[in-house]
């Protein structure tokens, strides 16, 4: 091997060393960072700002103590249950590698679990698992001085703002409110009509039979 092709190599994989930082060091502004045994792990949101009813996954950027990115996990070595207010994801969601060796896209280190927040506020992610044969138990949630919560997209809508989804469902439950109640009123009226209508022809039927033992009576002769 030439010393051209050499130094290229080198000068390659220090391209790449130097773009990982810089991704890393990006992810880290707006990620909590920890450390698992010699590895560093850099969790948060892919996309920020966060806005309710976008696509957005909880990211995990990992190094390992040299800074090189640790490529080596399978999607479910990391696990994360994402919760808001008292209410978590019904099971854990599988964290998938974000880089295709295959293809290069994508950036080194990276997994990813897809995730559309429904509800602003702030958001706690549980992240558990293995690293490199070390256990990892994480907790982090949103915050001024982690990642961000979420927020309404009205902020950055133009030239209308939409409702967000908490109007939407709102105005979803007080219309199917209304049509139950709706429906409730004309049951009960049909309830009415059937027992009016009951009781006009059970008093029909009474005067009826009055009727006719009138007129039998009225054609019986007279005894004398």
């Amino acid at each position: 091997m030439s010393f051209r092709h050499l130094r290229r190599r080198a000068r390659l994989a220090f391209v790449g060393a130097a773009l990982f930082a810089i991704v890393f060091a990006n992810a880290a502004q707006a990620h909590v960072v920890f450390t698992v045994g010699t590895d560093t792990v850099a969790l948060g949101w892919v996309h920020e700002p966060v806005y309710v009813g976008e696509q957005n996954a909880v990211q995990a950027v990992i190094k390992d103590a040299s800074g090189k990115p640790v490529t080596d996990l399978n999607a479910g070595d990391l696990k994360v249950v994402v919760s808001i207010g008292g209410t978590a994801t019904p099971t854990p969601l599988d964290l998938a590698p974000g880089y295709d060796e295959d293809t290069g896209l994508g950036t080194p280190g990276d997994y990813e679990a897809p995730i559309i927040p429904t509800i602003p506020g702030d958001y706690t992610f549980h992240l558990t698992g293995s690293i490199d044969g070390t256990p990892v138990d994480e907790t982090a949630t949103s915050g001024d001085s982690t990642f961000d919560s979420a927020v309404d997209a009205t902020s950055i809508q133009f030239p209308n703002q939409l409702p967000t989804v908490s109007e939407i469902v709102t105005r979803l439950q007080g219309d199917e409110a209304a049509a139950q109640s709706a429906a409730s009123d004309a049951k009960n009226s049909a309830s009415t009509a059937l027992l009016v209508g009951g009781v006009v022809g059970g008093l029909g039927i009474i005067f009826g039979l009055i009727g006719i033992f009138m007129a039998r009576q009225a054609r019986r002769p007279s005894g004398g």
